[in-house]
Parts: C-alpha cells; sequence; structure tokens
C-alpha cells in the first residue's frame, strides 16, 4: 500500500495505459477484424473497397494500393462518397486497429453490411511483408 501511495502517478499511467489496451476489445465487439492475408483475399475475390481512416500525414508516408482516404474525423460527412460500395465488402483500415473500429461501427449505422477492420492496421500489413504505395 505504501509503494502505491509513494508511487500514485506510475500506478494510474498504468491502469490508465492497461485500459487503453482493453477498450479495443471492448468497444469494437461487433467488429470483425481480418489478418492481412484475409484482407488480401477479399480484396481479390470480392473486389473489397479499402478505406484508410488514417491522418492525411500518415496516409501520405505509405498506404495499402489502391484505398481510399477519408479520415476518421471526416468520415460522416464524407459517407456519401462510398455510398456505391455498400453492396460491396468495406475493409478499414488505420495505424493499429484502433480506429478502424470506430469507422466500422459509423458505417453500419450508415447502412454499410459487409464492414471489416484490418487487424492490427497498416503496421500488420507490414509485418506481413505487404506492399505499401506513397502514390495518390
Amino acid at each position: 500500500m505504501e509503494f502505491v501511495q509513494q508511487n500514485m502517478m506510475w500506478v494510474a499511467l498504468a491502469l490508465v495505459s492497461g485500459g487503453m489496451l482493453v477498450w479495443p476489445l471492448v468497444a469494437g465487439g461487433g467488429v470483425e477484424r481480418l489478418t492481412p492475408a484475409q484482407a488480401t483475399l477479399l480484396m481479390n475475390r470480392e473486389d473489397a473497397l479499402v478505406l484508410d481512416v488514417r491522418e492525411t500525414g500518415e496516409w501520405t508516408s505509405g498506404h495499402i494500393p489502391g484505398a481510399r482516404h477519408i479520415t476518421l474525423a471526416q468520415l460522416e460527412k464524407r459517407m456519401s462518397e462510398i455510398e456505391k460500395f455498400k453492396d460491396r465488402p468495406v475493409i478499414i483500415c488505420c495505424a493499429s486497429g484502433n480506429r478502424s473500429s470506430s469507422a466500422c461501427g459509423q458505417l453500419k449505422k450508415g447502412g454499410f453490411e459487409k464492414v471489416f477492420s484490418l487487424g492490427g492496421g497498416i503496421s500488420a500489413w507490414l509485418e506481413a511483408s505487404l506492399p505499401l504505395t506513397t502514390k495518390s
């Protein structure tokens, strides 16, 4: 107990960071996560739309070839741009998989039925040795 009192700031930091690690599991309960291999198959076999919801700076540093870019903050306003893809699978990606869970929820509310999150995000894509491009 004395340790906790003397290190209150570190204990609080540990609790907050632990909560942040658990949050995607709790918040994204209804989101189906795909591995990079599963995402690639869906892209190739069912012409899935890849939607990157990262910030512009992250996007320009490298993104999945053929992906569309709409930041998470702009997604609700720009939903009409992707309405024509409602019948196709949509794979949402971000840096690590956290923002994509939120975007999946927004798209489902917007009437998209086949919505998936790239589990682990662009980080997992790179770990699987899959290519990124800087071309728009």
